[in-house]
Protein backbone atom coordinates (compact mmCIF):
# COMPACT_ATOMS: atom_id res chain seq x y z
CA UNK A 1 0.00 0.00 0.00
CA UNK A 2 2.59 2.12 0.98
CA UNK A 3 4.31 1.66 -2.79
CA UNK A 4 0.94 2.34 -4.06
CA UNK A 5 0.33 5.36 -2.21
CA UNK A 6 3.61 7.30 -3.72
CA UNK A 7 2.56 5.93 -6.91
CA UNK A 8 -1.06 7.94 -6.60
CA UNK A 9 0.94 11.27 -5.08
CA UNK A 10 3.18 10.97 -8.09
CA UNK A 11 0.09 10.99 -10.78
CA UNK A 12 -0.98 14.23 -8.86
CA UNK A 13 2.10 15.74 -8.33
CA UNK A 14 2.30 15.64 -12.29
CA UNK A 15 -1.49 16.66 -12.65
CA UNK A 16 -1.46 19.93 -10.44
CA UNK A 17 1.97 20.61 -11.85
CA UNK A 18 1.02 20.65 -15.48
CA UNK A 19 -2.14 22.79 -14.23
CA UNK A 20 0.03 25.67 -12.39
CA UNK A 21 2.07 25.96 -15.56
CA UNK A 22 -0.60 26.14 -17.65
CA UNK A 23 -1.85 29.21 -16.67
CA UNK A 24 1.25 31.43 -17.02
CA UNK A 25 1.65 29.66 -20.25
CA UNK A 26 -1.81 30.83 -21.27
CA UNK A 27 -1.27 34.48 -20.50
CA UNK A 28 1.82 34.09 -22.67
CA UNK A 29 0.37 32.35 -25.58
CA UNK A 30 -2.38 35.24 -25.36
CA UNK A 31 0.12 38.23 -25.13
CA UNK A 32 2.17 36.20 -28.02
CA UNK A 33 -0.64 36.71 -30.76
CA UNK A 34 -2.22 39.80 -29.60
CA UNK A 35 1.11 41.05 -30.47
CA UNK A 36 1.63 42.89 -27.24
CA UNK A 37 5.13 43.60 -26.69
CA UNK A 38 7.11 41.80 -24.94
CA UNK A 39 10.88 39.75 -23.67
CA UNK A 40 10.19 37.18 -26.87
CA UNK A 41 9.57 39.95 -29.32
CA UNK A 42 13.80 40.65 -28.49
CA UNK A 43 14.70 36.92 -28.71
CA UNK A 44 12.83 35.37 -31.69
CA UNK A 45 11.66 38.67 -33.35
CA UNK A 46 14.80 38.53 -35.56
CA UNK A 47 15.33 35.34 -36.22
CA UNK A 48 11.37 35.14 -37.55
CA UNK A 49 11.83 38.46 -39.65
CA UNK A 50 14.91 36.39 -41.23
CA UNK A 51 13.24 33.83 -42.14
CA UNK A 52 10.35 35.15 -43.28
CA UNK A 53 12.33 37.44 -45.80
CA UNK A 54 14.10 34.36 -47.02
CA UNK A 55 10.68 32.92 -47.66
CA UNK A 56 9.31 35.97 -49.15
CA UNK A 57 6.06 35.89 -47.31
CA UNK A 58 4.47 39.38 -46.56
CA UNK A 59 3.51 38.58 -43.03
CA UNK A 60 2.01 41.94 -42.48
CA UNK A 61 -0.60 40.90 -45.24
CA UNK A 62 -4.16 40.36 -43.25
CA UNK A 63 -6.02 37.47 -44.45
CA UNK A 64 -10.02 35.75 -44.48
CA UNK A 65 -10.55 32.75 -42.96
CA UNK A 66 -10.71 31.21 -46.22
CA UNK A 67 -7.28 32.33 -46.93
CA UNK A 68 -5.85 31.09 -43.88
CA UNK A 69 -7.09 27.90 -44.79
CA UNK A 70 -5.73 27.37 -48.59
CA UNK A 71 -2.27 28.33 -47.13
CA UNK A 72 -2.82 25.66 -44.63
CA UNK A 73 -3.66 23.26 -46.80
CA UNK A 74 -1.16 23.98 -49.35
CA UNK A 75 1.77 24.19 -47.43
CA UNK A 76 0.85 21.11 -45.77
CA UNK A 77 0.32 19.75 -49.65
CA UNK A 78 4.38 20.65 -50.17
CA UNK A 79 5.41 18.86 -47.32
CA UNK A 80 3.64 15.95 -48.40
CA UNK A 81 5.25 15.33 -51.11
CA UNK A 82 8.86 16.47 -49.61
CA UNK A 83 8.37 13.83 -46.84
CA UNK A 84 7.48 10.96 -49.74
CA UNK A 85 10.70 11.31 -51.49
CA UNK A 86 12.92 11.47 -48.43
CA UNK A 87 11.40 8.60 -47.23
CA UNK A 88 11.30 6.48 -50.33
CA UNK A 89 15.06 7.70 -51.21
CA UNK A 90 16.05 7.09 -47.72
CA UNK A 91 18.99 4.67 -48.11
CA UNK A 92 20.69 6.82 -50.80
CA UNK A 93 20.69 9.87 -48.71
CA UNK A 94 23.05 10.77 -45.83
CA UNK A 95 23.07 10.18 -41.90
CA UNK A 96 22.28 6.40 -42.52
CA UNK A 97 25.12 4.66 -40.70
CA UNK A 98 23.11 1.55 -39.85
CA UNK A 99 21.98 1.22 -43.36
CA UNK A 100 18.37 0.78 -43.07
CA UNK A 101 16.59 0.79 -46.18
CA UNK A 102 13.48 2.48 -48.25
CA UNK A 103 10.39 2.81 -47.75
CA UNK A 104 8.07 1.07 -50.05
CA UNK A 105 5.27 3.43 -51.53
CA UNK A 106 2.20 2.84 -49.37
CA UNK A 107 4.21 3.09 -45.87
CA UNK A 108 5.72 5.99 -47.21
CA UNK A 109 2.25 7.58 -47.86
CA UNK A 110 1.26 6.49 -44.31
CA UNK A 111 4.39 7.84 -42.08
CA UNK A 112 4.46 10.92 -43.84
CA UNK A 113 0.23 11.60 -43.95
CA UNK A 114 0.54 10.55 -39.70
CA UNK A 115 3.67 12.69 -39.01
CA UNK A 116 1.58 15.54 -41.52
CA UNK A 117 -1.38 15.52 -39.61
CA UNK A 118 0.06 15.71 -36.13
CA UNK A 119 -0.64 11.76 -35.80
CA UNK A 120 2.15 9.39 -35.74
CA UNK A 121 0.98 6.50 -36.59
CA UNK A 122 3.65 4.59 -37.04
CA UNK A 123 3.51 1.48 -38.88
CA UNK A 124 7.51 0.66 -38.36
CA UNK A 125 9.67 0.91 -35.81
CA UNK A 126 12.12 3.50 -35.74
CA UNK A 127 15.19 2.07 -35.14
CA UNK A 128 14.71 -0.41 -38.24
CA UNK A 129 12.40 2.10 -40.53
CA UNK A 130 14.17 4.79 -40.66
CA UNK A 131 17.52 6.76 -41.14
CA UNK A 132 18.45 9.33 -39.07
CA UNK A 133 17.99 12.28 -41.75
CA UNK A 134 14.29 10.69 -42.16
CA UNK A 135 14.65 10.78 -38.52
CA UNK A 136 14.92 14.55 -38.89
CA UNK A 137 12.20 14.96 -41.46
CA UNK A 138 9.69 13.70 -39.62
CA UNK A 139 11.16 16.16 -36.50
CA UNK A 140 10.70 19.05 -38.45
CA UNK A 141 6.91 17.01 -38.95
CA UNK A 142 6.58 17.30 -35.34
CA UNK A 143 7.17 20.97 -35.04
CA UNK A 144 4.83 22.62 -38.15
CA UNK A 145 1.94 19.98 -37.87
CA UNK A 146 1.52 21.01 -34.22
CA UNK A 147 1.97 24.43 -35.25
CA UNK A 148 -0.56 24.28 -37.85
CA UNK A 149 -3.32 23.32 -35.08
CA UNK A 150 -2.47 26.02 -32.88
CA UNK A 151 -2.80 28.59 -36.05
CA UNK A 152 -6.26 27.15 -36.94
CA UNK A 153 -6.92 28.04 -33.28
CA UNK A 154 -5.90 31.23 -33.27
CA UNK A 155 -8.37 32.35 -36.14
CA UNK A 156 -11.07 31.29 -33.70
CA UNK A 157 -9.30 33.16 -30.86
CA UNK A 158 -10.09 36.14 -33.45
CA UNK A 159 -13.42 35.83 -34.33
CA UNK A 160 -14.84 36.75 -31.27
CA UNK A 161 -12.29 38.61 -30.26
CA UNK A 162 -14.12 41.63 -31.03
CA UNK A 163 -17.47 42.32 -32.49
CA UNK A 164 -17.22 40.79 -35.87
CA UNK A 165 -14.21 41.07 -38.62
CA UNK A 166 -13.47 39.44 -41.90
CA UNK A 167 -9.54 39.63 -41.51
CA UNK A 168 -7.76 37.31 -39.06
CA UNK A 169 -4.24 38.36 -39.40
CA UNK A 170 -1.46 36.23 -41.37
CA UNK A 171 -1.44 32.82 -41.35
CA UNK A 172 2.66 32.56 -41.53
CA UNK A 173 3.26 35.11 -39.15
CA UNK A 174 1.28 33.20 -36.76
CA UNK A 175 2.40 29.83 -37.97
CA UNK A 176 5.60 30.63 -37.53
CA UNK A 177 5.59 32.08 -34.21
CA UNK A 178 3.71 28.79 -32.81
CA UNK A 179 6.93 27.54 -33.65
CA UNK A 180 9.43 29.30 -32.57
CA UNK A 181 7.98 31.19 -29.37
CA UNK A 182 6.30 27.92 -27.72
CA UNK A 183 7.10 25.06 -29.34
CA UNK A 184 10.65 25.62 -29.47
CA UNK A 185 11.80 26.61 -25.94
CA UNK A 186 9.65 24.28 -24.48
CA UNK A 187 10.86 21.25 -26.13
CA UNK A 188 14.57 22.92 -25.43
CA UNK A 189 14.00 22.37 -21.84
CA UNK A 190 12.28 18.96 -22.23
CA UNK A 191 15.11 18.06 -24.48
CA UNK A 192 17.81 19.09 -21.83
CA UNK A 193 16.31 16.99 -18.97
CA UNK A 194 16.16 14.10 -21.33
CA UNK A 195 20.03 14.39 -22.26
CA UNK A 196 20.62 14.92 -18.51
CA UNK A 197 18.38 11.84 -17.96
CA UNK A 198 20.81 9.45 -20.15
CA UNK A 199 18.76 10.08 -23.26
CA UNK A 200 21.33 9.81 -26.66
CA UNK A 201 21.57 12.98 -28.86
CA UNK A 202 24.10 11.78 -31.37
CA UNK A 203 24.32 11.37 -34.69
CA UNK A 204 26.74 8.08 -34.65
CA UNK A 205 25.60 4.51 -35.49
CA UNK A 206 24.36 1.60 -33.15
CA UNK A 207 26.85 1.13 -30.23
CA UNK A 208 28.27 -2.56 -28.87
CA UNK A 209 28.27 -3.34 -25.82
CA UNK A 210 28.15 -7.19 -23.34
CA UNK A 211 25.20 -7.94 -21.25
CA UNK A 212 25.71 -9.90 -17.80
CA UNK A 213 25.72 -13.08 -19.53
CA UNK A 214 28.31 -12.03 -21.45
CA UNK A 215 26.79 -11.83 -24.76
CA UNK A 216 27.64 -8.86 -27.79
CA UNK A 217 24.86 -7.00 -28.42
CA UNK A 218 24.02 -3.46 -30.58
CA UNK A 219 22.03 -0.80 -29.16
CA UNK A 220 19.92 1.68 -30.99
CA UNK A 221 21.25 5.37 -30.59
CA UNK A 222 20.84 8.78 -32.41
CA UNK A 223 19.90 12.01 -31.88
CA UNK A 224 16.60 11.02 -29.91
CA UNK A 225 16.41 13.78 -27.46
CA UNK A 226 15.12 16.62 -29.85
CA UNK A 227 12.98 14.24 -31.41
CA UNK A 228 11.19 12.86 -27.86
CA UNK A 229 10.88 16.45 -26.65
CA UNK A 230 8.90 17.72 -29.69
CA UNK A 231 7.03 14.77 -29.61
CA UNK A 232 5.07 15.06 -26.44
CA UNK A 233 5.03 18.93 -26.72
CA UNK A 234 4.07 19.27 -30.14
CA UNK A 235 1.49 16.45 -29.10
CA UNK A 236 2.53 14.16 -32.24
CA UNK A 237 3.60 10.78 -30.27
CA UNK A 238 5.82 9.39 -32.75
CA UNK A 239 8.58 7.38 -30.80
CA UNK A 240 12.17 7.59 -31.73
CA UNK A 241 12.55 3.96 -30.80
CA UNK A 242 10.15 1.35 -31.78
CA UNK A 243 8.61 0.88 -28.34
CA UNK A 244 7.98 4.09 -27.37
CA UNK A 245 8.22 5.86 -24.05
CA UNK A 246 8.28 2.49 -22.68
CA UNK A 247 12.00 2.18 -24.03
CA UNK A 248 14.77 3.10 -21.23
CA UNK A 249 16.71 5.31 -23.71
CA UNK A 250 13.35 7.28 -24.86
CA UNK A 251 12.06 7.63 -21.18
CA UNK A 252 14.65 6.98 -18.87
CA UNK A 253 13.43 7.38 -15.48
CA UNK A 254 10.54 8.79 -12.96
CA UNK A 255 12.04 12.17 -13.71
CA UNK A 256 11.89 11.64 -17.34
CA UNK A 257 8.39 10.13 -17.03
CA UNK A 258 7.34 13.83 -15.00
CA UNK A 259 9.46 15.79 -17.71
CA UNK A 260 7.81 13.79 -20.97
CA UNK A 261 4.01 14.29 -19.24
CA UNK A 262 3.85 17.47 -18.66
CA UNK A 263 5.52 18.39 -21.71
CA UNK A 264 2.96 17.11 -23.48
CA UNK A 265 -0.46 17.87 -21.08
CA UNK A 266 0.81 21.88 -20.76
CA UNK A 267 0.18 23.51 -24.01
CA UNK A 268 -3.15 21.96 -24.48
CA UNK A 269 -4.33 23.23 -21.21
CA UNK A 270 -2.64 26.29 -21.45
CA UNK A 271 -4.66 26.76 -24.72
CA UNK A 272 -7.93 26.59 -22.41
CA UNK A 273 -6.45 29.80 -20.85
CA UNK A 274 -5.37 31.50 -23.45
CA UNK A 275 -8.38 31.60 -25.08
CA UNK A 276 -9.65 33.29 -22.02
CA UNK A 277 -6.75 35.56 -21.70
CA UNK A 278 -7.29 36.54 -25.44
CA UNK A 279 -10.89 37.31 -25.77
CA UNK A 280 -11.09 38.57 -22.22
CA UNK A 281 -13.92 36.18 -21.28
CA UNK A 282 -12.11 34.25 -18.29
CA UNK A 283 -15.23 32.53 -17.18
CA UNK A 284 -15.83 31.11 -21.00
CA UNK A 285 -12.55 29.79 -20.52
CA UNK A 286 -13.30 28.35 -16.62
CA UNK A 287 -16.39 26.66 -18.44
CA UNK A 288 -14.51 24.69 -21.31
CA UNK A 289 -11.62 24.16 -18.80
CA UNK A 290 -14.04 22.42 -15.90
CA UNK A 291 -15.73 20.35 -18.51
CA UNK A 292 -12.91 19.14 -20.15
CA UNK A 293 -11.27 18.43 -16.66
CA UNK A 294 -14.28 16.84 -15.23
CA UNK A 295 -14.44 14.57 -18.71
CA UNK A 296 -10.76 13.92 -18.10
CA UNK A 297 -10.90 12.70 -14.62
CA UNK A 298 -13.90 10.65 -15.63
CA UNK A 299 -11.29 8.90 -17.63
CA UNK A 300 -8.26 8.73 -15.99
CA UNK A 301 -9.39 7.76 -12.07
CA UNK A 302 -10.67 4.74 -13.52
CA UNK A 303 -8.13 3.90 -15.45
CA UNK A 304 -5.27 4.40 -12.46
CA UNK A 305 -7.53 2.06 -10.18
CA UNK A 306 -8.14 -0.48 -12.61
CA UNK A 307 -4.18 -0.92 -13.58
CA UNK A 308 -3.59 -0.73 -9.71
CA UNK A 309 -5.96 -3.36 -8.75
CA UNK A 310 -4.58 -5.86 -11.44
CA UNK A 311 -6.17 -8.79 -13.73
CA UNK A 312 -9.19 -10.15 -12.01
CA UNK A 313 -8.30 -13.86 -14.32
CA UNK A 314 -4.97 -13.75 -12.25
CA UNK A 315 -6.23 -12.85 -8.75
CA UNK A 316 -8.47 -16.14 -9.27
CA UNK A 317 -5.41 -18.14 -9.96
CA UNK A 318 -3.80 -16.91 -6.39
CA UNK A 319 -1.27 -14.77 -7.62
CA UNK A 320 -0.54 -11.38 -5.62
CA UNK A 321 -0.54 -8.29 -7.44
CA UNK A 322 1.04 -5.80 -5.59
CA UNK A 323 2.29 -3.63 -7.71
CA UNK A 324 -0.88 -3.89 -10.27
CA UNK A 325 -1.07 -5.26 -13.81
CA UNK A 326 2.62 -5.25 -14.92
CA UNK A 327 2.32 -7.11 -17.84
CA UNK A 328 3.46 -4.65 -20.89
CA UNK A 329 4.28 -2.14 -18.19
CA UNK A 330 8.15 -0.81 -16.77
CA UNK A 331 9.08 -1.35 -13.57
CA UNK A 332 10.67 1.95 -13.40
CA UNK A 333 7.44 3.67 -13.81
CA UNK A 334 4.82 1.33 -12.09
CA UNK A 335 1.14 0.91 -12.83
CA UNK A 336 0.13 3.79 -11.81
CA UNK A 337 1.97 6.15 -13.89
CA UNK A 338 0.95 4.03 -16.98
CA UNK A 339 -2.53 3.91 -15.98
CA UNK A 340 -2.53 8.28 -15.81
CA UNK A 341 -0.34 8.08 -19.19
CA UNK A 342 -2.90 6.00 -21.15
CA UNK A 343 -5.24 8.85 -20.80
CA UNK A 344 -3.58 11.83 -20.92
CA UNK A 345 -1.79 10.63 -24.21
CA UNK A 346 -5.22 9.21 -25.58
CA UNK A 347 -7.36 12.76 -24.13
CA UNK A 348 -4.60 14.66 -25.76
CA UNK A 349 -3.97 12.99 -29.33
CA UNK A 350 -0.02 12.71 -28.40
CA UNK A 351 -0.53 9.12 -28.78
CA UNK A 352 2.72 7.82 -26.98
CA UNK A 353 2.98 5.44 -24.87
CA UNK A 354 4.90 4.29 -21.76
CA UNK A 355 3.45 1.05 -21.55
CA UNK A 356 1.37 -1.36 -24.10
CA UNK A 357 -2.05 -0.59 -24.13
CA UNK A 358 -2.70 -3.99 -26.07
CA UNK A 359 -1.98 -5.26 -22.43
CA UNK A 360 -4.33 -2.76 -20.49
CA UNK A 361 -7.31 -4.07 -18.78
CA UNK A 362 -10.39 -4.33 -21.30
CA UNK A 363 -12.07 -1.45 -19.72
CA UNK A 364 -9.09 0.43 -19.37
CA UNK A 365 -8.95 -0.08 -23.36
CA UNK A 366 -12.55 0.93 -23.42
CA UNK A 367 -11.32 4.32 -21.79
CA UNK A 368 -8.84 4.66 -23.92
CA UNK A 369 -10.48 4.62 -27.36
CA UNK A 370 -13.26 6.85 -26.12
CA UNK A 371 -11.09 9.46 -25.20
CA UNK A 372 -10.11 9.34 -28.82
CA UNK A 373 -13.49 9.46 -29.55
CA UNK A 374 -14.60 11.99 -27.68
CA UNK A 375 -11.68 13.82 -28.93
CA UNK A 376 -12.58 16.96 -27.50
CA UNK A 377 -11.07 16.51 -23.74
CA UNK A 378 -8.43 19.48 -23.96
CA UNK A 379 -7.23 17.60 -27.23
CA UNK A 380 -4.29 17.97 -29.61
CA UNK A 381 -2.52 21.48 -29.85
CA UNK A 382 -4.89 23.82 -30.85
CA UNK A 383 -7.21 21.19 -32.34
CA UNK A 384 -8.85 20.12 -28.95
CA UNK A 385 -10.70 23.71 -28.81
CA UNK A 386 -11.66 23.65 -32.35
CA UNK A 387 -13.38 19.86 -31.65
CA UNK A 388 -14.77 21.10 -28.15
CA UNK A 389 -16.25 24.25 -29.81
CA UNK A 390 -18.26 22.24 -32.45
CA UNK A 391 -20.13 20.76 -29.01
CA UNK A 392 -20.51 24.45 -27.88
CA UNK A 393 -22.55 25.33 -30.90
CA UNK A 394 -24.51 22.07 -30.69
CA UNK A 395 -25.27 22.98 -27.07
CA UNK A 396 -25.99 26.26 -28.20
CA UNK A 397 -28.41 25.21 -30.45
CA UNK A 398 -30.42 22.96 -28.55
CA UNK A 399 -30.36 24.74 -25.46
CA UNK A 400 -32.14 27.02 -28.24
CA UNK A 401 -34.32 25.31 -29.08
CA UNK A 402 -35.70 24.28 -25.63
CA UNK A 403 -36.41 28.13 -24.91
CA UNK A 404 -37.65 28.86 -28.18
CA UNK A 405 -35.22 31.19 -28.84
CA UNK A 406 -32.87 31.74 -32.02
CA UNK A 407 -29.62 30.50 -30.55
CA UNK A 408 -26.78 32.65 -30.29
CA UNK A 409 -22.93 32.64 -29.05
CA UNK A 410 -20.77 35.29 -28.04
CA UNK A 411 -23.65 37.93 -29.50
CA UNK A 412 -23.95 35.96 -33.13
CA UNK A 413 -27.05 34.13 -34.42
CA UNK A 414 -26.27 30.49 -35.16
CA UNK A 415 -28.41 29.48 -37.76
CA UNK A 416 -28.85 26.42 -40.61
CA UNK A 417 -25.41 27.00 -42.27
CA UNK A 418 -23.47 26.58 -39.08
CA UNK A 419 -25.65 23.50 -38.11
CA UNK A 420 -24.69 21.79 -41.16
CA UNK A 421 -21.33 22.05 -40.93
CA UNK A 422 -21.04 21.17 -37.03
CA UNK A 423 -23.35 18.45 -37.55
CA UNK A 424 -21.34 17.26 -40.97
CA UNK A 425 -17.78 18.03 -38.49
CA UNK A 426 -19.43 15.77 -35.31
CA UNK A 427 -20.58 12.99 -37.62
CA UNK A 428 -17.22 12.54 -39.58
CA UNK A 429 -15.38 11.53 -37.10
CA UNK A 430 -17.76 8.20 -36.27
CA UNK A 431 -18.09 7.03 -39.61
CA UNK A 432 -14.40 6.93 -40.05
CA UNK A 433 -14.06 4.74 -36.99
CA UNK A 434 -17.38 2.79 -37.40
CA UNK A 435 -17.48 2.31 -41.36
CA UNK A 436 -13.20 1.32 -41.34
CA UNK A 437 -13.85 -0.73 -38.45
CA UNK A 438 -16.68 -2.55 -40.40
CA UNK A 439 -15.06 -2.96 -43.47
CA UNK A 440 -12.15 -4.71 -41.97
CA UNK A 441 -14.12 -6.81 -40.09
CA UNK A 442 -16.20 -7.78 -43.26
CA UNK A 443 -13.25 -8.72 -45.60
CA UNK A 444 -10.94 -10.55 -42.91
CA UNK A 445 -8.48 -11.11 -45.94
CA UNK A 446 -7.03 -8.01 -46.01
CA UNK A 447 -8.43 -6.69 -42.13
CA UNK A 448 -9.14 -9.19 -39.30
CA UNK A 449 -6.40 -11.44 -40.69
CA UNK A 450 -3.71 -9.23 -39.24
CA UNK A 451 -5.14 -9.17 -35.57
CA UNK A 452 -3.09 -11.65 -33.54
CA UNK A 453 -6.29 -12.29 -31.52
CA UNK A 454 -9.30 -14.12 -31.82
CA UNK A 455 -12.85 -12.77 -30.77
CA UNK A 456 -13.51 -9.61 -28.72
CA UNK A 457 -9.85 -8.43 -28.40
CA UNK A 458 -9.20 -8.45 -31.89
CA UNK A 459 -11.77 -6.61 -32.60
CA UNK A 460 -10.65 -4.31 -30.28
CA UNK A 461 -7.25 -3.53 -31.96
CA UNK A 462 -9.21 -2.96 -35.14
CA UNK A 463 -11.84 -0.63 -33.51
CA UNK A 464 -8.20 1.04 -31.61
CA UNK A 465 -6.43 1.38 -35.02
CA UNK A 466 -9.23 3.34 -36.83
CA UNK A 467 -9.98 5.59 -33.35
CA UNK A 468 -6.40 6.17 -33.26
CA UNK A 469 -6.30 7.60 -36.55
CA UNK A 470 -9.00 9.57 -37.08
CA UNK A 471 -8.61 11.39 -33.52
CA UNK A 472 -4.95 11.92 -35.20
CA UNK A 473 -3.89 10.41 -31.79
CA UNK A 474 -1.04 7.58 -33.38
CA UNK A 475 -1.18 4.86 -30.48
CA UNK A 476 -2.48 1.52 -30.72
CA UNK A 477 -3.22 -2.07 -29.71
CA UNK A 478 0.10 -3.66 -31.06
CA UNK A 479 -1.18 -7.27 -31.88
CA UNK A 480 -2.64 -5.84 -34.96
CA UNK A 481 0.04 -6.41 -37.56
CA UNK A 482 -0.24 -3.24 -39.65
CA UNK A 483 2.31 -2.70 -41.63
CA UNK A 484 0.11 -3.80 -45.04
CA UNK A 485 -1.27 -1.94 -48.41
CA UNK A 486 -4.63 -2.50 -46.97
CA UNK A 487 -4.07 -0.64 -43.11
CA UNK A 488 -1.19 2.10 -44.53
CA UNK A 489 -3.49 2.63 -47.09
CA UNK A 490 -7.16 2.98 -45.43
CA UNK A 491 -5.75 4.24 -42.35
CA UNK A 492 -4.07 7.28 -44.10
CA UNK A 493 -6.97 7.86 -45.97
CA UNK A 494 -8.82 8.51 -42.60
CA UNK A 495 -6.21 10.33 -41.08
CA UNK A 496 -6.55 13.12 -43.76
CA UNK A 497 -10.09 13.66 -43.62
CA UNK A 498 -10.12 13.39 -39.51
CA UNK A 499 -7.35 15.73 -39.64
CA UNK A 500 -8.44 18.33 -42.12
CA UNK A 501 -12.37 18.25 -41.68
CA UNK A 502 -12.22 19.32 -38.02
CA UNK A 503 -10.09 22.24 -38.68
CA UNK A 504 -11.75 23.77 -41.51
CA UNK A 505 -15.38 22.69 -40.28
CA UNK A 506 -14.67 24.71 -37.07
CA UNK A 507 -12.73 27.91 -38.54
CA UNK A 508 -15.22 28.17 -41.21
CA UNK A 509 -18.23 28.18 -38.44
CA UNK A 510 -16.07 30.92 -36.84
CA UNK A 511 -15.79 33.45 -40.02
CA UNK A 512 -19.24 33.16 -40.47
CA UNK A 513 -19.93 34.10 -37.28
CA UNK A 514 -17.48 37.14 -37.29
CA UNK A 515 -18.86 38.48 -40.55
CA UNK A 516 -22.76 38.61 -38.79
CA UNK A 517 -24.20 41.35 -37.23
CA UNK A 518 -23.45 41.51 -33.16
CA UNK A 519 -26.69 41.48 -31.33
CA UNK A 520 -26.05 43.08 -27.32
CA UNK A 521 -27.06 40.73 -24.81
CA UNK A 522 -30.50 40.25 -23.22
CA UNK A 523 -32.49 39.21 -20.43
CA UNK A 524 -33.32 36.55 -22.62
CA UNK A 525 -29.58 35.70 -23.97
CA UNK A 526 -28.42 32.02 -23.16
CA UNK A 527 -25.06 32.72 -21.00
CA UNK A 528 -22.33 30.27 -22.21
CA UNK A 529 -20.28 30.38 -19.50
CA UNK A 530 -22.57 29.31 -16.52
CA UNK A 531 -21.55 25.95 -14.99
CA UNK A 532 -25.38 25.26 -16.14
CA UNK A 533 -24.09 25.65 -19.99
CA UNK A 534 -21.46 23.64 -18.98
CA UNK A 535 -23.47 20.82 -17.60
CA UNK A 536 -25.15 20.78 -21.13
CA UNK A 537 -22.16 20.67 -23.24
CA UNK A 538 -20.78 17.93 -21.37
CA UNK A 539 -24.19 16.01 -21.88
CA UNK A 540 -24.13 16.67 -25.15
CA UNK A 541 -20.81 15.07 -25.86
CA UNK A 542 -21.25 12.18 -23.95
CA UNK A 543 -25.34 11.22 -25.77
CA UNK A 544 -23.02 11.82 -29.11
CA UNK A 545 -20.83 9.77 -27.99
CA UNK A 546 -23.23 6.78 -26.00
CA UNK A 547 -25.08 6.96 -29.31
CA UNK A 548 -22.37 6.73 -31.63
CA UNK A 549 -19.34 4.18 -30.20
CA UNK A 550 -21.40 2.51 -27.80
CA UNK A 551 -22.63 -0.79 -29.49
CA UNK A 552 -18.73 -1.38 -31.28
CA UNK A 553 -17.15 -1.37 -27.79
CA UNK A 554 -19.70 -3.22 -26.55
CA UNK A 555 -18.83 -5.96 -28.60
CA UNK A 556 -15.21 -5.16 -28.24
CA UNK A 557 -13.41 -4.21 -24.80
CA UNK A 558 -17.40 -4.58 -22.96
CA UNK A 559 -17.75 -8.33 -23.84
CA UNK A 560 -14.12 -8.96 -23.41
CA UNK A 561 -14.11 -7.41 -19.42
CA UNK A 562 -17.17 -9.84 -18.94
CA UNK A 563 -15.20 -12.54 -20.14
CA UNK A 564 -12.41 -12.70 -18.07
CA UNK A 565 -14.49 -11.03 -14.88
Amino acid sequence: MNLMSTEIWGVILMFVATILLAIPLGKYIANVFSDKPGFSDKIFGPIEKVIMRLSGVDYKKEMTWKEHMVALLTINLVWFVIGMLILMFQANLPLNPDGNPNMSADLAFNTVISFLVNCNLQHYSGETGVSYFSQTGLMFLQFVSSGIGISAAIVLFRAFKGKGTRLFGNFYDVFLKSCTRILLPISFIVALILVFEGTPMTYEGKDTMMNLQGDTVEVSRGPAAAFIAIKHVGTNGGGFFGTNSSHPLENPSYISNIAEMIGQFVVPVAMVFALGFYIKRRKLSMMIFGVMTFGFLCLAVPNVLMEIQGSPAIERLGVTQDLGAMEGKEIRLGSAASGFWSIVTTVISTGSVNSMHDSSMPLSGMNEMLAMMINAFYGGNGVGILNFFIFIILGVFISGLMVGRTPEFMGKKVEAREMKIAMMVALIHPFLILAGTAFAAAFPSVGASTTNDPGFHGLSEMLYEYTSASANNGSGFEGLGDNTMWWNVSTGIVLLFGRFIPIVGPVAIAGILSEKRYIPEGAGTLKTDTASFGFMVFAVIAIIAALAFFPALTLGPIAEYFSIK
